[in-house]
């Protein structure tokens, strides 16, 4: 018996039978759903305020996003190297104390404001 609990916790077995739950309950909840009869027309439509809406492309601009993305970066390692600092290794300290000034100088690169 614990040997057939132990093999229903494995990853691939477990993913199994939690998916097969999820399709059964989409497939039983789905029978019992409301439908109506008849559709209206727009119904499937987007809801813009009644106002009629119009399909433009929208061109996503991701000039910001290096910025935020380098900063992230920047501040995770940061902080995984002085966390995983050991505690009485000094030169380890100058290694990370030298990355920390580094960061620091890069950020105010990458936020200077042009005048």
């Amino acid at each position: 018996m614990k040997e057939m609990a132990r093999f229903l916790l494995t990853p691939p077995v477990a993913f199994i039978l939690i998916l097969l739950i999820s399709w059964l309950l989409s497939f039983f909840s789905s029978r019992i759903a409301y439908r109506p009869k008849g559709t209206q027309e727009g119904t499937r439509k987007a809801y813009a305020c009644g106002e009629d809406t119009y399909n433009a492309m929208v061109q996503p601009d991701y000039s910001q996003f290096f910025i935020f993305a380098y900063f992230f970066t920047l501040a995770h390692v940061a902080v995984l190297i002085v966390a995983t600092m050991p505690k009485g290794a000094l030169d380890v300290f100058g290694i990370a104390l030298m990355f920390i000034v580094a960061v620091l100088i890069s950020l105010f690169v990458l936020f200077r404001r042009e005048a």
